[in-house]
């Protein structure tokens, strides 16, 4: 085989918040790609408004930066693992991965989900200690951990004699010595460790052309971006390639125009050969997992397999009776129409009808990943009523099997017992708990998928705020029987109108409202949380009676506590079966599935006297 020694793909991967984005701004700033003057933002792959507003990367982007003779494509994954189709479609784009470990914090689930990727893929990998210049690092300590954890993932004996490089990615620093005191004032050494160790592109002379579709991008001037790695040949513009498609049938294709990346552009290259990573326009229908091959000799490579999703949600257009006075994407063709498209660019996503003509299931990796999907909608017009997160099971052996998550938990030690009590009720089980003698604690829990559904709020109240969780998908496992649903009922608006400060004053005594006064309210819409486990009727519009006689101080203590509006992420948490989201792009409400009070009581009572529903 032949190698391409003047090329290196490497894909950086961690759990998420250990620096991952900041370390490639410090590659590009030590490549030369800004001038020393440039405003430039920090974390410049993180293009999208909600990747910037939650500080996460959603999406894998590559960049290239020039080391001497040298290039380097470097790939940024996302560290949750709700985003884990993202992590598997980079890995196959590079030969050689850096983890990224946070010299504090240590390997958490995430950074579990993403090597064991890394290294199902058979590729070498960096170990990079970042983070050094902390106060509280444990540097030998978490080298360690990371051993433990490749030994967990039974990596062969190539894979676990990984080179190490200590870090500050945010002041561009490095060294090969574990000393934070000893940093070189560059980024050479793991510069010069990735070209060390990072294996450069093989390819065989003569080979015919092959390229696998990674991503899908789109530019306002030729449309469609099939972004490739080429695996085999060479690609010019204007060529004509064989298009293999999903489905098995090839079809002839040109490629109009052909762009490589450096640094931050997309610049047109004259071709392309073995290894580079480049983007093709040209092919309007192209989809992940596609190969352009040579059309005297198409050779389709195997399509990217991604997990399997692990949690669904119902999406349907709006009915309640305030709909369409803030969207203007209403309509079930629209909504079809938009989770279609959605599943061109993710692959991990699963778009599957329901019983309801303008309602689909849509099954994915986590909540956030289904948030982010809903949110996207909602800042582009759409008005959506959302379900509750529900676990996907699957049948093994003749018995249903549910997914259990690994999770992480940092807290103050006095929470300890707590902690204990809430995953108990929630039938996890604890697999490691360890003190580290700074007053905090660190738990491994394997708990089922649907007792974290709506945990997290509760997690932080009883935490103080202080708590830190994580969570991944480890495993299916039986059935574990019912679990504790949400311990509070709802405080359910019984008329249309608009709420009135009278009125939340007397609710205020019943749970804490979601509603402030002078909000629009209908028939079955949540207006706030029951202190009691049932649910109540009330009235949020009541209105104060006016008489003659009023006393001049009346009306001057009145204290209305705050509403507490609740987030899009909130709110898919708190909700029940019989529950759900009202979306739109200036409001979300909380309601019933079925609005009628009348209907709902009618309903309780047969199911009471155990008959089935009308």
């Amino acid at each position: 085989m032949a190698t391409r020694e003047e090329l290196r793909n490497v894909a950086i991967v961690a759990h998420v918040d250990h620096g991952k984005t900041t370390l490639v701004d410090a590659l590009l700033w030590e490549s030369g790609a800004f001038r020393t003057n440039q405003d430039v933002a920090e974390r410049v792959l993180d293009t999208m408004d909600l990747e910037r507003e939650k500080g996460i990367t959603i999406l894998a982007k590559n960049t290239a930066v020039r080391y001497g003779d040298t290039k380097i494509n470097i790939v940024d994954t996302p560290g949750h693992a709700d985003f884990g189709g993202e992590v598997e479609r980079g890995l196959t784009m590079v030969d050689g991965a850096l983890l990224l470990v946070d010299a504090s914090e240590g390997p958490l689930p995430q950074t579990r989900f993403v090597l064991r990727k890394a290294l199902e893929a058979q590729l070498p990998v960096i170990l990079v200690v970042n983070k050094v210049d902390r106060p509280d690092a444990r540097i030998e300590a978490v080298v360690n951990e990371v051993y433990e954890l490749f030994l967990d993932l039974d990596a062969n004996e190539t894979q676990i004699e990984f080179p190490i490089v200590y870090c500050n990615a945010k002041a561009g620093r490095a060294s090969l010595e574990p000393d934070p005191d000893a940093l070189e004032p560059d980024l050479r050494p793991l510069l010069d460790l990735i070209l060390e160790r990072i294996p450069p592109p093989e390819y065989e002379d003569g080979h015919p052309l092959q390229a696998l579709v990674t991503n899908l991008d789109a530019s306002p001037y030729v449309g469609r971006l099939a972004l490739c790695r080429v695996t085999q040949g060479t690609v010019r513009p204007g060529q004509q390639v064989a298009w293999c498609r999903a489905d098995g049938s090839i079809e002839r294709a040109k490629v109009t125009d052909l762009y490589v990346t450096e640094a931050l552009d997309r610049v047109e290259a004259a071709q392309a050969g073995p290894g580079e990573i480049i983007a093709v326009a040209g092919i309007a229908e192209v989809t992940i997992g596609e190969t352009l091959a040579d059309p005297d000799d198409p050779r389709p490579l195997p399509v990217i397999a991604v997990d399997e999703p692990s949690l669904s949600m119902t999406i349907g257009i709006n009915t309640s009776p305030l709909a369409g006075l803030s969207g203007d994407k209403l309509t079930a063709s629209l909504l079809e129409s938009r989770l279609r498209t959605e599943l061109i660019g993710n692959v991990s996503l699963r778009v599957l009808p329901t019983e309801s003509p303008d309602a689909w299931e849509v099954q994915g990796r986590g909540e956030l990943q289904l948030a982010v999907l809903v949110e996207q909608m909602r800042r582009e017009g759409f008005e959506l009523t959302v379900g509750k997160p529900q676990v996907v099971t699957r049948e093994l052996d003749g018995r249903v099997h549910e997914p259990v998550e690994r999770v992480s938990v940092d807290a103050p030690e006095e929470y300890l017992g707590v902690l204990t009590q809430l995953f108990a009720l929630r039938k996890g089980r604890t697999e490691a708990l360890v003190n580290h003698g700074s007053g905090w604690i660190r738990m491994d829990v394997l708990v089922p998928a649907r007792g974290l559904i709506g945990f997290r709020t509760e997690f932080l109240t009883e935490t103080r705020g202080t708590g830190i969780l994580h969570h991944v998908f480890e495993r299916f496992e039986p059935w574990f029987g019912e679990l504790r649903t949400r311990p509070t009922g709802a405080l359910v608006a019984d008329r249309r109108g608009k709420a009135t400060s009278n009125a939340i004053l007397s609710l205020q005594e019943r749970g804490s409202l979601f509603v402030a006064p002078g909000a629009d309210v209908y028939e079955g819409m949540i207006v706030g949380e029951n202190a009691r486990a049932e649910d109540l009727d009330v009235n949020a519009t009541k209105e104060k009676k006016l008489t003659n006689t009023r006393a001049a101080s009346a009306d001057a203590t009145v204290r209305l506590i705050p509403a507490r509006p609740l987030s899009l992420d909130q709110a898919l948490e708190y909700i029940r079966e019989d529950e759900c989201v009202e979306v739109t792009p200036s409001q979300i409400r909380l309601r019933k599935l079925e609005l009628s009070a009348q209907k709902r009581q009618s309903a309780a009572s047969r199911k009471a006297r155990g008959l089935a529903p009308a």
